[in-house]
């Protein structure tokens, strides 16, 4: 049979699992507790007859034990759904501890009000905005600035190896048959650099452009024609004469006609020199037709 008073004593001065003693008082960690107190009238293992209320995932349950279930470990604590009305959910603990001790249903109803407050304070602070302070880690700061450290030197330290390589071959240090035990990825850029400038001043070399007055060189085609047909008609009746003759003489008569071809250009451009103001001589060209008797003029 269980005894509720030699229970509390055994509990208040040899040792309990649950009691935790603080400067302010002693405290019960008991789940069952209705106050969180450890006293004689809110003790859970010492009260054969107790009722508390407890929450289950934002669900709040009434649970109350009784002496008949003492020797049902397992079925000792009835449990009973409250509803989330707050005042239905008053009536229902009325309806359950009908006679029950006046002061545990004014704790119980006590405990109800201050969870529900905590629910909806915790359903406030869900809805609002709160900044998150966190905390930076120095390591990590420290290990990411020895890096940048690192990084800039060794950028400082490849252009610094560019330039070299570009002096040295400039002054013609390095030649085909060398070897030498240098950067490779830097040598290559640094080649590409002196091929694409020779290139870029043939393109430009390409480009320019002169312009040169035209009416000269057609004047000395003009005479150049005239001369030839000149020559050509002075060589013509010989030329009939002597159609058995050889190759030999062919080519003899190609090269006189160039010399005098050239001859007339430098007479006429001494002609130009020394009399700039005299006109130019005109060619009279008539043109007579079989059937007609109209003749064609024109000056050339």
């Amino acid at each position: 049979m269980q005894h509720d008073e030699v229970i509390w004593q055994v509990i208040r001065h040899n040792h309990c699992s649950f009691m935790a003693k603080i400067e302010t008082g002693n405290f019960c960690r008991n789940p069952y507790n209705i106050t969180g107190i450890c006293n004689r009238s809110s003790c859970p293992l010492a009260n054969s007859r107790y009722a508390t209320i407890r929450e289950d995932n934002g669900v709040f349950y009434l649970y109350m034990k009784t002496i008949e279930r003492a020797h049902m470990p397992k079925d000792l604590w009835e449990r009973v759904k409250l509803p989330r009305n707050y005042e239905q959910a008053l009536e229902v603990i009325d309806k359950n501890l009908m006679y029950w001790p006046k002061i545990l249903i004014h704790k119980i109803k006590q405990r109800l009000t201050k969870m529900t407050q905590m629910r909806i304070r915790m359903r406030k602070l869900a809805l609002k905005t709160r900044e998150i302070i966190k905390t930076l880690p120095r390591k990590e700061v420290k290990r990411e600035a020895r890096r940048e450290q690192k990084a800039e030197k060794a950028a400082v330290l490849n252009k610094a190896i560019e330039q070299e390589l570009v002096e040295r071959l400039k002054n013609g240090l390095y030649q085909e048959n060398d070897i030498v035990n240098y950067p490779f990825e830097a040598y290559k850029k640094v080649v590409d650099l002196e091929n694409r400038q020779p290139a870029e001043e043939e393109e430009e070399l390409e480009i320019e452009r002169e312009y040169v007055e035209g009416y000269e060189f057609e004047e000395e085609d003009d005479i150049e024609d005239f001369g030839a047909f000149a020559i050509h008609e002075s060589q013509g009746n010989d030329s009939d004469d002597e159609n058995d003759g050889s190759a030999e003489d062919e080519e003899t008569e190609a090269l006189n006609q160039r010399k005098a071809k050239r001859k007339m250009t430098l007479a006429s451009k001494k002609l130009e020199k020394d009399d700039p103001k005299s006109k130019k001589k005109r060619v009279l060209v008539e043109v007579e037709h079989d059937g007609a008797d109209e003749r064609q003029t024109a000056v050339l």
